[in-house]
């Protein structure tokens, strides 16, 4: 997806969908998420390139992040590990971070 969203979370319109939808499918990408206000936009692209894709429609940020994420990350008891980016109190790197090297 390109774009823009508000701070309430609702996607804004996009232009140049129709190089946007092309350049995705020369890249092998067949799914897009799309801004409701640009279904209009959609007719611009040519049928046989649009019958390769799957559009979906997207209104606010929350149609967007469960279209586009296999597992809610934000979801209560998310299995995940917990990495600190930053150096114990005895300066050892947490586990998971290379340390910088110095010069």
């Amino acid at each position: 997806m390109t774009g823009e969203i508000t701070l309430r979370g609702r996607v804004l319109p996009i232009g140049g969908l129709k190089e946007k939808a092309l350049a995705a499918l020369r890249a092998g990408i067949n799914e897009v998420i799309v801004p409701e206000q640009n279904r209009k936009d959609l007719e611009e692209i040519p049928r046989g390139e649009a019958k390769r894709f799957t559009f979906l429609l997207a209104g606010n940020m929350d149609e967007v992040l469960s279209r586009a994420l296999k597992r809610d990350p934000f979801r209560a008891g998310a299995r995940g590990r917990r990495v600190a980016a930053v150096p114990d109190r005895r300066g050892a790197a947490a586990p998971g971070v290379r340390k910088k090297r110095e010069r």
